[in-house]
């Protein structure tokens, strides 16, 4: 997983750092966006109506601030300006998406998102400029206790974890003459040596001492007939990012996701 790093400033260099004006705002209605889409719990069920009464009541403001980043981004993109805009707010959106923020994400939008509505809120940039932060230490929160695991990990692994790694790696033939393999962890030559045996007819006995500078490590290759092979698992899905494009986030119909449509949506 990567983690963004700390700037020489000690602002830890995510999507909401180093904003300006409009952006911030822009990125706290992007915010409670994904909070009105995700966080579906009973104890989380006001946000979806506080946020379509936000979209509500700063209408005009939002209209103005969507204006204003366009320029910001045309002025420092040039003609490509949308696909960069485009590109950062699906950033934007999958960062307020991350998992394992989520619980404490959806707690402190879920209060933002009603003091937002408070009658005495009259300034939607300056209540911005303090919310925005608010969510923000959330994600840093469990950054910084992933770096420490990340830490502490290596401590352990530094202290308890074995010297060196023995794989026994076994390669089935098949009718079609293709070779498979699959490694699993093993003894090595010398092992099998102080009791009395030796490797096997047709074993590759492979000594991996001069690259890792330990002691000889054995990689012992098995044929065995194609109808005693065991079929091999698929290999394992990876973990791609979390993708919340504006479209996922404003499924036709719905009456609080606006993003490419109408007067919030910036059109030109």
């Amino acid at each position: 997983m990567t983690i963004p790093m700390v700037g020489v400033d000690g602002v830890r260099q995510t999507v909401n750092a180093d904003l300006s004006t409009a952006q911030t705002v822009w990125n706290l209605r992007s915010a409670l966006n994904v909070a009105a889409l995700n966080c579906m719990t009973a104890e989380h069920g006001a946000l979806l109506p506080n946020y379509t009464a936000f979209l509500d009541r700063y209408a005009s403001k939002l209209s103005s601030t969507n204006r204003a980043l366009i320029a910001e981004f045309r002025a420092e993109y040039g003609p490509g300006f949308r696909d960069v805009q485009d590109s950062y707010m699906t950033r934007v959106y999958n960062y307020f998406a991350l998992p394992p923020a989520q619980e404490n994400f959806c707690d402190v939008a879920l209060a933002v998102s009603s003091e937002a509505l408070a009658p005495e809120v009259t300034d939607l940039e300056l209540f911005a400029a303090q919310a925005l932060p608010r969510i923000e230490r959330e994600f840093e929160t469990f950054f910084s206790a992933y770096e420490q695991y990340r830490t502490d990990l290596a401590a352990w692994d530094a202290r308890y974890g074995p010297s060196r790694s023995e794989v026994r790696t076994t390669f089935y033939g098949n009718p079609d003459g293709i070779t498979t393999g699959a490694a699993s962890m093993g003894s090595s030559s010398a092992d099998r040596s102080s009791a009395g045996g030796s490797p096997a007819q047709g074993e590759l006995m492979i000594d991996l001492s001069g690259t890792t500078g330990q002691e000889s490590t054995a990689i012992e290759a098995t044929p065995v007939p194609a109808s005693d092979a065991q079929p091999q698992p698929a290999p394992l899905p990876r973990q791609g990012p979390i993708i919340l494009p504006e479209e996922t986030l404003q499924s036709p119909g719905s009456n609080y996701a606006t993003e490419r449509n109408g007067e919030i949506a910036g059109s030109e």
